[in-house]
């Protein structure tokens, strides 16, 4: 279920762009400004609007720590601005002069691409603010840029309509070519990496003017190769897709089209969720929060809907029911059972009626992580439990427990692959997974370098912060 909670209506001309942090909305327009609001109640900033550009501001995306806010226009510049005072920080003259289409972030703020009218790109380092390199595409308009999760490469879509993957060196990895037919309009990464085997998948989400929003695999595989695949392809609207973007935790999918709509799909199976129709005209731009189930959609009637996804997919019901759940077992839910205390332990024994047990385990020191790991063996040497029929009935019912910490919400995706516990401080490792820091930390310096899910060589020991599962995990444990 989705709801309009309220309209901006601030910018006086055609609203490019819109992007959140975890605590301000900002919004760019060919009016020459960018408004800044604050995500809670979209009251506008003291110091909104910015206004510090010459022409019409394409493109707007925050730093991962919110500090810094890039703004990228048709005057040839890309402006970093102060979120705290609203003031310039520094002004990026882009090579060539040429007007400026897109801007990006990595994940990891530690580089800012820009692309321009000519096809070129540019590189910035972004703590020194200078110039790191340049690439170009001849003959087309750079008009769509994202960054992978991992921040060690990106991915661009032009006028001409090809997909192009770059690492850090401006060396391109791949080239989809025709991706979308008449030209690319914008492309996304989801915020999640998948591994399996001896591959580690990336999604990217596109759109263009074929009116088609497409959902693509990119494959790097142990070589160090890419290969790049169309999974789905969504036809929910009727003319060209201007804007897409993923929700933080890559399970939604939302895009805006000339035909004045705004789509939101399932990503994982390409289904599609809500058309809603409250714009005048085009929808240009779309943005999920990061931290609260809102979009926010601009268009070039001159405003801004915020809108309010109830419980995300779900409605009301579902919310009420885990509401519910939580508080009937005293708060034990929202704990993996590896961290259940000694009194949980008795407490679950009681529910399950093994009362019985309760004195015994006591006594033994059972707490979460020793229940998870009782065996016959143990049961019969160690605890003493005689009844064979009681150890099978402990044991059945400890595996269904392990089965219904899965469904009750404790997605795999947020344990650490060392430690199996809920990851506080995720970041990615060489190999494309994402581990607890101090876990892995650990497993470097004492395992030679070597992945401990594939056991191949770590080609570096660098590790990148994974700021997007940090906040879905955070979002997922505010939700319990």
């Amino acid at each position: 279920m989705t709801s309009l909670i309220c309209t901006l209506q601030h910018h006086q001309d055609d609203v490019n762009w819109c992007a959140f942090s975890a605590k301000l909305l900002a919004t760019c327009s060919g009016d020459k400004t960018l408004r800044i609001y604050d995500a809670r109640d979209f009251s506008e900033l003291p110091f909104s609007p910015l206004t510090g550009h010459g022409y019409s501001v394409h493109c707007c995306c925050f730093s991962t720590c919110s500090q810094f806010l890039a703004s990228c226009s048709t005057d040839a510049t890309t402006v970093i601005w102060s979120m705290v005072s609203g003031e310039i920080e520094a002004v990026l003259e882009h090579p060539g002069r040429s007007p400026v289409r897109i801007c990006a972030f990595s994940p990891d703020s530690l580089h800012l691409v820009s692309g321009a009218s000519d096809g070129t790109l540019a590189l910035w380092d972004f703590p020194s603010r200078q110039l790191r390199r340049t690439g170009a595409v001849n003959d087309t308009t750079m008009v769509a840029c994202s960054f992978s999760p991992c921040s060690q490469m990106f991915m661009t879509g032009s006028t001409y309509g090809d997909l192009r993957l770059w690492d850090l060196r401006m060396n391109q990895l791949h080239a989809e070519k025709n991706a979308h037919d008449l030209g690319v309009s914008c492309c996304t990464f989801a915020p999640s990496i998948l591994s399996g085997g001896q591959v580690v998948q990336f999604r990217v989400a596109s759109c263009g003017q074929d009116s088609l929003l497409k959902i693509w695999a990119i494959n790097k595989l142990s070589s160090g190769a890419y290969k790049m695949k169309l999974l789905h392809t969504l036809t929910g609207q009727s003319a060209p897709v201007l804007s897409c973007a993923y929700s933080s935790d890559g399970q939604l999918l939302v895009s805006g089209s000339v035909d004045k709509t705004v789509t939101i799909y399932d990503a994982e199976n390409a289904v599609l969720l809500y058309r809603l129709k409250q714009h005048e005209r085009y929808v240009t731009a779309c943005a999920f929060s990061p931290t609260s189930p809102l979009i926010a959609t601009g268009s070039m009637d001159k405003t801004i809907n915020i809108w309010r996804l109830e419980d995300g997919c779900g409605g009301n019901e579902e919310s009420a029911q885990t509401s519910i759940k939580g508080r009937a077992s005293g708060g034990r839910s929202k704990l993996l059972v590896s961290d259940w205390s000694e009194d949980d332990v008795s407490e679950w024994l009681l529910e399950e009626g093994l009362e019985g047990l309760v004195d015994r385990f006591k006594a033994n020191n059972i707490d979460g992580t020793e229940l998870l790991s009782l065996t016959k063996e143990t049961l019969a040497s160690e605890l003493h439990v005689e009844s064979v029929g009681l150890r099978s009935k402990l044991l059945r019912k400890v595996e269904e427990l392990k089965s219904d910490s899965v469904c009750l919400g404790i997605p795999d995706e947020f344990l650490c692959p060392i430690t199996r516990e809920l990851m506080k401080e995720p970041v990615i490792a060489a190999d494309g997974y994402s581990y607890e820091k101090e876990a892995i930390e650990s497993w470097i310096n004492t395992k030679n370098r070597s992945s401990p899910m594939t056991n191949l060589p770590l080609l570096t020991t660098l590790l990148t912060p994974n700021h997007t599962l940090k906040m879905a995990i955070g979002r997922w444990k505010t939700s319990q």
